[in-house]
């Protein structure tokens, strides 16, 4: 007979093999599966949906209080701009004044200045074309104002108009009703022309006495150039102390349960803009919308969707303005 079996080296050597197999099926059953990895170049990851609320564009601005601050009046009319013969007289400030008068299509608007302020000089041509809502005229409020310079960024936030305004002064009164005057467009420097020349009356010889040069008008020599700023009054019973710091709360409009999207959403932030709507097949399509108010974190849109669609974040990428030839880097240095 032959050597007898060990069982044991039988029975360890067939788990090893067994164990061996086993790993190998393993292996080869995860071989089809990828490492983690980030999604395809162009997948849409994060999405939104058009929500409804209440929307109150309000903004806040740094100002100071200022004495005789400048501001401009605008045309009513898209016309032709016909200054008054002579400026009106500085001392006349308690009440409306008419400074010019654009004519449209053979009708007349009229150019005034508020009560409480006098002219302080032409900002055009006289018969030049205006559009409408151009400054024309600089006007000076006389006594106590308050001045909130706009960084250009918000213009078009304000729009050229403030629907109400708060200020409260730094340690001092406050929150008051503060009144806009004029609108917030820069003003260019400002001119008073000189009186016209007057007929010298003759005297007895029947000779014209001869004549003084004539003086310029007393209200001074016109407007200097401003930027964009907020110019406005406060309560005759708030006391205002000359450069004293005041912050400003604009409401600029209000929109009531408006269709809104986050501004991430959004490529543009006023009048018009362009959104991504996101298909079943996760397939973005560019589209355009008309928007309203915003807050700095929602926009308004008031028209191009109809509220249950899925937009993308971040919106669409707006294509940059083609390089003229010639044109360098800001900062090249030759």
């Amino acid at each position: 007979m032959g050597d007898p079996v060990d069982v044991r080296r039988l029975l360890t050597g067939a788990g090893v093999s067994i164990a061996v197999i086993a790993l190998a099926g393993c292996t080869s059953s995860n071989a089809g599966v990828q490492t983690p990895e980030l999604e395809p170049r162009g997948t849409v990851l994060t999405t939104v949906k058009p929500t409804r609320q209440d929307l109150t564009n309000t903004i806040s601005l740094a100002g100071k209080v200022a004495i005789n601050p400048v501001f401009g009046i605008v045309a009513p009319k898209s016309g032709e701009l016909r200054y008054l013969q002579r400026p009106p007289s500085p001392t006349r400030y308690d009440q409306e004044t008419w400074v010019a008068t654009v004519w449209r299509k053979g009708r007349p608007y009229s150019v005034e200045i508020p009560a409480g302020a006098t002219m302080a000089g032409r900002l055009m041509e006289d018969r030049a074309d205006v559009t409408a809502g151009m400054p024309v005229v600089s006007a000076r409020h006389m006594g106590y104002g308050i001045v909130a310079d706009i960084d250009s960024a918000m213009a078009y936030r304000i729009s050229g108009a403030a629907k109400s305004v708060e200020g409260q002064i730094k340690n001092g009164p406050g929150p008051f009703k503060c009144k806009p005057l004029g609108t917030i467009a820069a003003l260019p420097a400002g001119t008073i022309p000189a009186p016209p020349p007057t007929s010298p009356a003759p005297n007895a010889s029947g000779a014209p006495d001869p004549q003084p040069e004539p003086e310029a008008p007393s209200g001074g020599e016109g407007s200097e150039p401003t930027g964009l700023q907020l110019v406005c009054t406060a309560p005759s019973g708030i006391k205002l102390i000359n450069g004293a710091a005041v912050t400003l709360n604009l409401v600029t409009g209000k929109a009531d349960n408006a269709l809104v999207l986050p501004v991430e959403a959004i490529a543009g932030t006023q009048g018009r803009g362009k959104v991504d709507l996101v298909g079943p097949d996760r397939v973005r399509k560019t589209v355009d919308v008309v928007l309203g108010l915003t807050d700095g974190k929602v926009v308004q849109i008031k028209s191009g969707l109809k509220g249950d669609e899925t937009v993308a974040i971040p919106g669409p990428n707006l294509p940059t303005a083609a390089a003229v030839p010639g044109d360098q880097p800001s900062g090249f240095t030759g």
